[in-house]
């Protein structure tokens, strides 16, 4: 079993960074892959954003693409998400996720462990 803590949210003017992190419990967090996603308002939550175990495969939604970068370090126990070139859509809670085997990294019913999210707002 494993405990994800998300941390790094906050409010940035479009444009603008932000890094968030989630940290995990547990020594075989390396056997996890960990996926990143948000929820807005009103809206589903989406996928945005995944790594494999070891951090050699990396899998984004086209809206992230070339501005969000994924990375991880097994042996800190935590993965990054480096989030630049912000956008009022970007604001949601971002939560991210870990499985063992996800066979479709992309889908929320494919983690069986959740953050508590952490919000991230971009002012226009």
């Amino acid at each position: 079993q494993v405990q994800l803590v998300e941390s790094g949210g906050g409010l940035v003017q479009a444009g603008g960074s932000l890094r968030l992190s989630c940290a995990a419990s547990g020594r075989t967090f390396s056997s996890y892959a960990v996926g990143w996603f948000r929820q807005a308002p009103g809206k589903e939550r989406e996928f945005v954003v995944a790594i494999s175990r070891s951090g050699g495969s990396t899998y984004y939604a086209d809206s992230v693409k070339g501005r969000f970068t994924i990375s991880r370090d097994n042996a800190k126990n935590t993965v990054y998400l480096q989030m630049n070139s912000l956008k009022p859509e970007d604001t949601a809670v971002y939560y991210c996720a870990a499985d063992q085997a996800p066979v479709g990294i992309s889908k929320s019913y494919e983690y069986d462990y959740w953050g508590q999210g952490t919000q991230v707002t971009v002012s226009s």
